[in-house]
């Protein structure tokens, strides 16, 4: 087992259930099914596969911690069942990669889940904190991490991968207390709910629709209309073939690979193995398919091509994103609120674009709930020119002052 220095007992003593069968399983859900929460984590491998393979299901009540070893148990039907009751709440940290797991798995989010590395941020404690940090942080424990990059695909697990799976939950519901705790204090617990659901919201899922999965590649905004046809129809291809061979899409082709291949539509399979930026093995052996696939995607009528998003507008002025950033740095700091949590530079950037064609402002993440009242209204009242910013010369600090709009008027 691996060498673990506690300074603080907590929960240490819980029992851990190991679930080998579906006998065991059900007594494991029949005790989650009476709890308010627990908490959530999981182990599985996806280097390799379009689908991700789940090994290992770790869960923990306030009596107990429950690992289900899914390699051993062929239905997991009880435990999806405890996933989707909404009423009892689910305890993860970082949890966009399980929660798009077992949307894939089931169909559907786990709901309602509370995501502690969400509360973290808005307790003050930094943006994309880690369970071991805040572990060590707010309940004085030390977690030895050797085991990440583990191979849970192995059997039978050993006592260091167990004893870490066991650790990656134990600590789990006293660190919601603690934050629930604080943030309650604060008047946010209700920003944690709102966040967490938001997140949730946006979660991608493992699967595409292949006529989609175009939208998905990363280079793709530097294409026009033509080549955006041909790559909407490699990507589609790419996905099918994936999906079918069980394969990430990056073992078919790479997105910079699709991309080239959209842009220089080669019209042979020669013309296609002569491109340097093509290194794939799939293409390759599928040359003569790609090539009808992207003769088929030339040959349809304009008004079939996709269209790139609608210009920004013009670039901001220089300094003006700098200024907001400066703004939203200022109330993050007062609020004891990681600033990206607020808005990111890219999220500032359209807000400005966003606010010079009067469209789409308060589709924005700033300016709506929370984030609005702390510092969108003072954002949207920068660009109006309505709000001054200046350094107090006591504090140092930034001082953004909203004018009345008598001040307004008489400064026209």
């Amino acid at each position: 087992m691996s060498t673990r220095t506690r300074k603080n007992p907590i929960d240490e003593e819980l029992p851990v259930v190991h679930v080998n069968d579906a006998k065991a399983l059900a007594e494991v859900c029949e005790h989650l099914s009476g709890a308010r929460r627990f908490a959530l984590d999981t182990e599985f491998v996806g280097e390799r596969t379009y689908y991700p393979k789940l090994e290992l299901i770790q869960v923990a009540s306030r009596e107990r911690v429950a690992l289900i070893d899914c390699r051993a148990v062929d239905d997991l039907g009880p435990f999806f069942e405890i996933l989707a009751n909404r009423r009892i709440q689910k305890v993860l940290h970082a949890a966009q990669q399980d929660v798009e797991l077992f949307e894939g798995l089931t169909g559907e989010l786990p709901r309602p889940v509370v995501d502690t590395q969400i509360a973290s941020a808005l307790a003050g404690y930094g943006a994309q904190v880690g369970y071991a940090q805040l572990a060590e942080k707010l309940l004085g424990v030390s977690l030895e991490k050797s085991e990440t990059l583990s191979n849970w695909s192995h059997r039978p697990l050993s006592k260091a991968q167990l004893a870490y799976a066991v650790d990656d939950v134990r600590y789990l519901l006293p660190l919601y207390e603690k934050l629930r705790s604080r943030l309650t204090e604060l008047g946010r617990w209700d920003w944690v709910k709102e966040e967490c659901t938001r997140v949730q919201n946006l979660t991608r899922g493992l699967t595409v629709e292949p006529e989609k999965a175009y939208l998905r590649v990363r280079g793709r905004g530097s294409l026009r209309p033509k080549a955006l046809a041909v790559l909407r129809e490699l990507a589609a291809w790419r996905e099918t073939m994936a999906r079918e061979k069980n394969k990430p899409r990056v073992s078919i082709a790479r997105d910079e690979a699709l991309v080239e291949l959209a842009r220089r539509s080669p019209s042979s399979a020669s013309g296609l193995r002569n491109l340097r930026a093509v290194r794939s093995r799939e293409v390759e052996r599928h040359a003569g398919e790609v090539v009808e696939l992207i003769a088929a995607a030339l040959a349809k009528p304009k008004e079939e091509w996709p269209q790139p998003p609608p210009a920004q507008g013009p670039s901001p002025a220089p300094g003006v994103v700098e200024l907001l950033q400066a703004v939203v740095r200022e109330h993050a700091d007062e609020e004891s609120v990681a600033s990206s949590m607020l808005a990111t530079q890219a999220e500032l950037q359209q807000l400005v674009a966003r606010h010079h064609t009067g469209n789409g402002v308060d589709e924005l993440r700033v300016m709506q709930g929370w984030r609005r009242e702390i510092v969108g209204s003072d954002l949207i009242a920068v660009l109006e020119g309505s709000a001054s910013v200046s350094v107090d010369p006591s504090s140092r600090r930034l001082r953004i002052r909203q004018r009345r709009k008598r001040d307004q008027s008489a400064s026209r």
